[in-house]
């Protein structure tokens, strides 16, 4: 069985719930295991909107970091520095800075100057001490929460691990609300089974592992829709599109995974050494906002609005209006009348005029023309509308791809009557019929998936479309020739060697023309529309164990070998040794972490790197089935 809610965002546990009771279970107490995947990590670092974080930067050069700037790319402006970190011996390059650490966090502690505070020092994977006594000064002076690098990830490049350390700290409270709602569902309903979460791999970790390590739920939504797209269809290799309500998102499916962006996966522009699913995810999807630009092309997005033929199925008043204006003149005012705002959750009013908004809209939707009127204003940027909108407190209804599938009778579930008034009313701005303003939508749509497409299969960038690049690259050219032919002498073609599988609600409609533009195979397979649901719970669990084995040098000679593996650090005489020591580390502390993320009986891969001249890097892999029911 498989089922929809929409999101509740100012009470996630809502909508969960309606999740839950809509669908046929006959005794919860029968439930053996919960899965989830999320975007909430990805969304909050490219909105912005996780907790605000003070970074301890232990070792690291000032003046290197302001020279290069790299400062914009810790995720944070709350930096500090301090006195400390070790070199790539694993000595103490300066005694640790303790007092000078514990006097900052009483400060920030003080001031509630951050929310979090995360610690990266100089080649902690090499020797965490000193992140470990940091741990403890802050710890004993402020009540915060505190993430480590070292524990994150074991990559040497310095910026990116603080970058890591960062948004973990930032998201950690994000995802343990998320958590938190998840559970409160399940014991409300009496449901008494393990609680698991995808990684952005497509992998699987206990929620008690995700609480900690937050940040590698980034990706988690799209590595599930890939996975669980791959179960369905049991094609292998395969692209994976899966078209959503605000995202369309492309992933590869080979061997049975998706594949993973080894060097880190990038989010909202930060660099991260996390590894992720490798997937291209781009802002078009089922609730993008039809518009006009300032040329009055048809503009589909970025921006997701509430469709507004589901607005109308919940609000009479909206039906009735959307519907009347199919007798009002086609004028450019038209468009603050399809635009709908909307209450999500009260504050205290930053202004008067957002407390006039708020007692306007406590009677329910109302248009953006009246808002405006109202208000006495002209557009939203002259006072803080689209703040609010940004923040969640004021929600927006639109036209939308998905009214369009209302409209032409493909996608039905709410306001069918009130898609099709708002449709030919937008329509009728530009002298278009309905057919012709859908066509042009899903042409458009289309366009778009088939270039992300290619550019991401091919690790190019296409040019523009201006008159420029239209007269003098070639690969431009080459790309519109192939889909839309109009060389008099020459034909092109690009074709993908692989199956196309679709996912989401609108991959029936706008998949099959870009299946054949690819000469492609189209697999729809059945349930594709909950795929995300599937591949929450067809993962694996997976642990990873990282065993660092480097020299102990004297005057840059070796005179023994150091293993570091998590918080385990030990010295051996002989190179052979100690490797022997770190595959044998590694391997127990990965089938440890798998048991303790929910594995049965897991079984380990070992792959030893070779990390430079006598430097070695041991990488262990549990993995294992995930556990069903508590005992």
């Amino acid at each position: 069985a498989a089922t929809k809610a929409l999101t509740t965002r100012y009470d996630l546990s809502i909508g969960i719930l309606n999740a839950i009771d809509t669908l046929p279970i006959a005794d919860h107490a029968a439930i053996k295991l919960v899965s989830i995947s999320t975007t909430l990590a990805t969304n909050a670092i490219a909105e912005g909107k996780g907790k605000r974080v003070a970074l301890f930067l232990i070792g690291y050069d000032a003046d290197l970091v302001r020279e290069f700037n790299f400062g914009k790319r810790f995720a944070t402006p709350r930096y500090h520095f301090f006195r400390g970190g070790h070199d790539f011996a694993g000595q103490a390059k300066a005694a640790l800075d303790v007092d000078g650490i514990a006097a900052q966090a009483r400060e920030i502690a003080s001031a509630h100057s951050a929310d979090a505070i995360a610690v990266s020092a100089y080649f902690s994977p090499l020797n965490p001490e000193h992140e470990r006594r940091a741990f403890e000064a802050i710890a004993a002076v402020a009540d915060l929460p505190i993430v480590l690098a070292h524990t994150l990830s074991t990559k040497l490049n310095s910026i990116e691990r603080a970058t890591t350390a960062t948004l973990n700290a930032s998201l950690v409270a994000v995802l343990r609300d998320f958590i938190a709602a998840v559970r409160s569902a399940m014991n409300a309903r009496g449901i008494n089974a393990p609680l698991m979460v995808v990684r952005g791999d497509g992998t699987l970790m206990s929620a008690d592992i995700a609480d900690r390590h937050a940040v590698e739920t980034i990706h988690s939504g799209p590595a599930a829709s890939a996975i669980g797209g791959r179960f369905l269809s049991g094609r292998d290799p395969a692209l994976v599109v899966d078209i959503g309500g605000t995202t369309t998102d492309i992933a590869v499916v080979d061997g049975g995974q998706v594949t993973i962006n080894e060097d880190g996966t990038t989010v909202g522009g930060y660099r991260t050494a996390v590894k992720a699913a490798n997937i291209r995810s781009f802002a078009m999807g089922g609730d993008s906002h039809l518009s006009f630009d300032k040329e009055e092309h048809l503009r589909i997005g970025p921006a997701r609005v509430e469709p507004l033929a589901h607005l109308a199925s919940q609000h009479a008043r909206v039906h009735d209006e959307v519907v009347g204006l199919a007798h009002k003149r086609p004028t450019e005012s038209l468009l603050d009348l399809l635009e709908y705002w909307f209450i999500q959750r009260e504050i205290d009013p930053p202004s008067a005029q957002v407390g006039d908004l708020f007692d306007l809209l406590r009677n329910g939707p109302r248009p953006l023309a009246e808002i405006l009127k109202t208000l006495g204003l002209t557009h939203p940027m002259q006072f803080a509308g689209y703040q609010l909108i940004e923040r969640e407190i004021i929600g927006r209804a639109g036209l939308t791809p998905t009214d369009l599938l209302h409209a032409r009778g493909d996608f039905a579930p709410w306001d069918a009557d009130a898609a099709r008034t708002a449709a030919n009313t937008f329509a009728r701005m530009r002298g278009w019929t309905v057919d012709e303003l859908v066509t042009r939508a899903f042409d458009g749509m289309t366009d778009a998936i088939l270039a992300e497409i290619v550019q991401f299969l091919s690790g190019r960038a296409l040019a523009g479309r201006d008159m420029f690049s239209l007269r003098r690259d070639l690969g431009r050219w080459f790309f519109d020739n192939s889909f839309n032919p109009a060389d008099k002498y020459l034909q092109t073609a690009i074709r993908l060697k692989m199956p196309i599988i679709g996912i989401g609600a609108p991959a029936g409609i706008l998949l099959p023309r870009i299946a054949e533009a690819l000469g492609a195979e189209l697999v729809l397979p059945e349930h594709f529309a909950v795929a995300n649901a599937v591949g929450a719970v067809a993962g694996s669990v997976v642990a990873v164990c990282e065993a660092i084995v480097y020299p102990r040098l004297r005057e840059l000679y070796p005179v023994g070998y150091i293993v570091q593996v998590g918080e385990t650090r030990e010295s051996f005489a002989r190179q052979s040794d100690a490797i022997k020591y770190a595959h044998a580390e590694a391997k127990e502390q990965a089938e440890s972490e798998a048991i303790q993320s929910g594995a049965v009986t897991p079984h380990t891969q070992i792959e030893e790197i070779v990390n430079g001249a006598d430097s070695y890097r041991v990488r262990a892999r549990a993995v294992g089935n995930p556990r069903l029911m508590f005992k």
